[in-house]
């Protein structure tokens, strides 16, 4: 039986991709007018992957994705997602430029950020370290091989801990 738990145990680590970096806008200051968020957003390094976190006062703000005019003009051109639960996690899966504002009319307080997804540097082992010249196609080719090659470790492993255990 422990041996069961071992390749569950060791199954999770081997499938579960690397969590992104969850960028929670504006830091200890969260959602709320008056803050520069073209500055917060100028220090982070978004990829794909990542999740942009909003926390704020649920009732009083909220959180609209739009498209550029949108964000420029402060209003709803665009919407593509709104959030309300006052600790919105939304995921990053494409590299592209994504605007945010607040609908309840403090965008033109400030309440607004943009941000570009960049994608996941080539043979990356972290975020640190990479190096230049993939493609998407090559990226998304590296992670199915590694798929792969994880799933056939998980199958080895199993027919071992049937095996031990029988």
């Amino acid at each position: 039986m422990s041996w069961l738990l071992v390749v569950a145990v060791l199954a999770g680590f081997a499938l579960g991709p690397s969590a992104g970096t969850d960028h929670i806008v504006g830091a200890n200051h969260g959602w709320n007018p008056n803050i520069n968020y073209s500055l917060w957003s100028g220090n982070q390094t978004f990829y794909v992957g990542d999740l942009i976190s909003f926390r704020y006062q649920k009732g009083t703000h909220n959180v609209f994705e739009v498209n550029e005019t949108g964000y420029d003009n402060c209003t709803m051109a665009g919407v593509a997602g709104n959030w309300t639960s006052g600790k919105d996690f939304i995921p990053l899966p494409e590299a592209r430029r994504y605007y945010f504002i607040c609908g309840n009319g403090f965008c033109l307080q400030g309440m607004k950020v943009a941000i570009t997804v960049h994608p996941l540097p080539h043979n990356a082992t972290s975020k640190g370290s990479s190096t230049r010249g993939g493609t998407g196609a090559q990226e998304e080719a590296a992670a199915a091989a590694l798929g792969a090659r994880s799933a056939a470790w998980l199958a080895t492993l199993a027919v071992a801990a049937v095996s031990a255990i029988c």
